[in-house]
């Protein structure tokens, strides 16, 4: 007898809300993440009232019984914050689907919400009150003080390993760009970039530049999720959670994997194998695709860690538009956190949604599959969703 619950097709999201991204905005957090939700739930065309389950990430300054009360929800029945920033947005989705399939819960809210522009100092500006445990006292007298310095200095040791070089990284912050001047809300979409211009721009940390760094960035999204069989009744057209996988190894480290034999393994490996696992579909279906960017080499990363393409092969399938609209396999449509807005991958996951739907600015024709990941530099997660 086998007991295992598969999630697949069993829900959907049907709903998606954004507010207006920029720098220094007026609302607060709690204001703005109201405001993305209240858009989801308008989408979908389900009551506040209706919500009973919760997900966000444990960086979110917005507790979840204040958005219960703001909004007007009732009883919630189920709650839970995935870690780790940028490494836990598809988790969310992920864990909306298990609590919906395992009957915790029937109508799901996702969301995230942040004011980053206006802060006066970065959390590595108080480093000498914040040293403390392994990873801190590995890297930092080493000078390897923001997560820029060891993306960095994992790049470095891509390019000595297979031969990859900046032009690769401005394959990446091109693409990213062009689809973001497509976007009428992407936080760039009038700022077109030249390849001159991202060879101008200043080092963050070399062989990293400005514009291989995610925005800095003001806003929120949300998403709702039901049950494959209440969203056919829902007001927008639903897209359905295909698969849903989390992974991590014990070597693990948050941006970095020192701890095992092949430091250039990324986690995407461990959560790929459970992801395909459970999907009927296959990276050679995937026609687009929404990956976590806040540092261009990340992509480098995932398109290999999910099978995209071979080992060391990342960088070269930029070339000739390979992740441009028209290219082998178009990715971050709407501009990703390099160009549009940087919520910790929420808007890839509101990204994957409009492929499906067809209502992308940077719409793929024949889109029926889309893969969607979170950052793959630590404990990670992934979704396969499909219309």
């Amino acid at each position: 007898m086998n007991d295992t619950i598969s999630l697949k097709d069993r829900t959907a999201i049907v709903g998606i809300g954004e507010t207006a991204f920029g720098k220094a905005m007026a609302q607060s957090e709690e204001q703005l993440a109201c405001m993305a939700i209240k858009a989801a739930l308008d989408d979908a065309g389900i009551s506040p009232s209706e919500v009973d389950g919760l997900c966000s990430l444990n960086m979110e300054n917005v507790f979840q019984h204040d958005i219960a009360r703001d909004l007007g929800m009732k009883e919630v029945t189920y709650y839970a914050q995935m870690p780790a920033g940028g490494h836990g947005g598809c988790g969310t989705v992920g864990h909306a689907a298990m609590a919906i399939a395992t009957g915790q819960a029937k109508v799901v809210v996702g969301w995230r919400s942040r004011k980053r522009s206006g802060r006066a100092s970065r959390v590595w500006a108080q480093l000498e009150q914040r040293i403390q445990g392994s990873r801190d006292t590995w890297l930092r007298p080493w000078g390897i003080i923001r997560p820029v310095d060891e993306v960095g200095v994992m790049y470095t040791r891509y390019m000595h390993e297979f031969g990859a070089t900046r032009d690769h990284l401005a394959n990446v912050a091109l693409a990213f760009r062009s689809h973001a001047n497509r976007n009428p809300n992407a936080f760039m979409h009038a700022k077109p970039m030249s390849r001159e211009d991202y060879f101008a721009a200043r080092w963050i940390s070399e062989p990293l530049c400005l514009f291989d760094c995610c925005l800095e960035t003001d806003g929120a999204i949300a998403f709702v999720v039901t049950a494959a069989k209440r969203a056919r009744d829902c007001r927008s057209r639903p897209v359905y959670i295909h698969a849903a996988a989390q992974g991590f190894d014990g070597g693990s480290a948050i941006l970095a994997n020192y701890f095992t034999a092949d430091p250039m393994r990324s986690q995407a490996a461990t959560c790929a194998k459970s992801l395909w696992r459970q999907s009927d579909i296959r990276a050679s279906d995937i026609k687009v695709a929404q990956f976590y960017d806040a540092f261009t080499p990340e992509v480098f990363f995932t398109l290999e860690g999910y099978g995209f393409c071979g080992r060391g092969e990342g960088a070269a399938f930029t070339e000739d538009g390979g992740i441009a609209l028209g290219g082998r396999l178009p990715v971050n449509t709407g501009g990703g956190s390099l160009s549009e807005v940087y919520l910790h991958g929420f808007n890839m996951i509101s990204e994957g949604v409009k492929q499906m739907r067809g209502s992308s600015t940077g719409q793929v024709d024949n889109a029926d599959c889309c893969f969607v990941s979170s950052s793959d530099l630590g404990p990670t997660c992934a979704v396969v969703l499909r219309n």
